[in-house]
Order: C-alpha cells, then structure tokens, then sequence
C-alpha cells in the first residue's frame, strides 16, 4: 500500500516538473533578470557593491547568493594531467533540432524602446517600427529622449522542449 501510494508521488512528481512552465525575464528599465520555474526555483542577477554582480537563488524557502566572479581558493597540492587524448566523435546537435527547440519558446511580453543618437536613423526606423506594431502587436517604439529599454518574457515548459526535441 506504502508502495503504490509513493509511486502515485513520483509520478505526480514527474508530471509536473514536465509541465511547469519556465520563464526567462529581462527588463532593463526595472533591471530585472530572471529565470524561473514556478513554484521551485528563481535565480536573478543582481547588482553587488563589492562584485559586480551576484546571482540570487530562491529555492523553496531557501535564500543564497553565488558571485561568480569571485577568485577561488587554489588548493596547495596540484593535480597531475595525465595526456591521454581522446578523440570525441561527432557529437553535434543539428542546427534544425535547435530551432525546433527554439521555436518552442513563446513570447509573452515584448516591449522595445530606443534611440539610436541619430535623428536620421530615428526617423529612418520609426515607420518600420510603426509596420511592425500595426500586424505583430508588438510594443515598439523609437525616441529622442536618449532612452533605450528592452521588456522581454519568454516562457517554455519542458515537454514542449523534449516534444520539439524528440519530433513527435
């Protein structure tokens, strides 16, 4: 009975890791950078006094940073490299895989917002930009204020990646 009852969890467990979505968050107004899988991890780059900048994990209830520019620690006793070469094959991922997996991403927010410094190559991209918003629905936008911001949201769930990966 125990038995079945943590089989039944694991493949519940299964399931929704298949399922739950993962979300990419870029806002460079908000300077927000983001990865997250909804309900069990966010990582986000955050800007650091000493560093330049830390990464913040948020697993379930836990909190940590990882600077990752942060020297290491060398240890006093060196490993010996044996030189034994081996040849690795041909292990490639075909370009077509690859952009598979890629259009399985869906854009659910996009907003981009710049200015080039050049009045001329404003001028030159605002009609296109206006094109663009008309029949994508994007929010795109040129200015002469100086400002540039980009709004990105990207979300996947990993069977559409494996389902895409695989070609079903």
């Amino acid at each position: 009975m125990v038995f079945y009852i943590l089989l039944i969890i694991f493949l519940l467990a299964i399931i929704y890791l298949l399922l739950v979505p993962i979300v990419f968050y870029i806002d460079t107004s908000t300077n927000q950078y983001f990865i997250k899988i909804k309900g069990l991890l966010k990582a986000s780059i955050e800007p650091d006094e000493a560093e330049i900048f830390k990464i913040h994990f948020k697993v379930f209830f836990f909190n940590f940073f990882v600077y990752p520019l942060q020297k290491k620690k060398r240890s006093k006793t060196k490993a010996v490299k044996t030189n034994t070469s081996k040849k690795r094959g041909d292990k490639r991922i075909p370009f077509k895989k690859v952009f598979r997996v890629l259009k399985s991403f869906k854009i659910k927010q996009f907003q981009l917002d710049i200015d080039t410094g050049d009045c001329i190559s404003n001028s030159k991209l605002y009609p296109i930009f206006a094109f663009l918003n008309f029949y994508r629905g994007h929010h795109l936008g040129v200015n002469y204020e100086g400002r540039n911001k980009i709004l990105l949201s990207v979300e996947n769930r990993p069977i559409r990646m494996i389902r895409s990966f695989i070609n079903i």
